[in-house]
């Protein structure tokens, strides 16, 4: 009787061990079929669209600009937040574009030169988990940080802030361009006024490559 309760437990325990070895072997073979991609992310320069609108009149009449020649710099990584924290940029302002060929140069000549400014440099210092963003721009050989909002989705990034440039002691830029477009710069108040206020956008795409 002994012999056969004996047998019977062996039996059991090899079956056990068999199902778990077998259980384990299946699990394994799940886990590599369905193994996450490794991905890495980097700034897309041609995805990217940057966009200042200046402001002008007592209506506060919008005028979009961008600069053609902008140099970014960056690293790559497996976190697009992180890719996102080492942009730096500097914008070269004889570059300045608004589609409008005397404007350009006007905008470069009176506003930029007289602010002693040829280039604008940046970057980003913080961006947080509730969307708050923070950025250093350089101009006029003064640094300052300015606030905004930023969204992330995937690998899509968009980023406004408005700042005023009488932060960068560039009042004197303001009052030079107003002059010179003064009649431009009327409204029909009869007023002719150009804002210190510029909005800032941001929009980019970083490349994203999975292995």
């Amino acid at each position: 009787m002994k012999k056969t309760i004996y047998l019977f437990a062996s039996l059991f325990l090899a079956a056990t061990i068999t199902s778990c070895g077998s259980s384990e072997s299946n699990h394994d073979d799940h886990e590599e079929e369905h193994a996450e991609p490794i991905c890495t992310y980097s700034y897309n320069e041609e995805s990217t669209e940057f966009e200042w609108t200046a402001y002008k009149t007592s209506e506060k009449k919008g005028v979009p600009g961008t600069f053609n020649e902008i140099e970014v710099t960056s690293e790559s990584s497996s976190d697009p937040l992180e890719v996102l924290k080492s942009i730096s940029f500097t914008m070269n302002t004889a570059s300045v574009e608004t589609q409008n060929e005397d404007r350009n140069g006007k905008v470069a000549k009176h506003f930029f030169e007289t602010i002693n400014t040829e280039k604008i440099e940046g970057s980003i210092k913080s961006l947080s988990e509730d969307g708050k963003a923070m950025i250093e721009i350089t101009m006029n050989g003064i640094s300052v940080e300015i606030d905004g909002e930023y969204v992330l989705n995937g690998s899509a990034f968009s980023f406004e802030s408005v700042i005023d440039v009488s932060a960068w002691n560039a009042l004197a830029g303001i009052e030079a361009l107003n002059e010179v477009c003064s009649e431009l710069h009327t409204g029909e108040d009869g007023v002719s006024k150009l804002w210190t206020e510029v909005k800032l956008t941001l929009k980019t795409k970083l490349s994203k490559d999975c292995e």
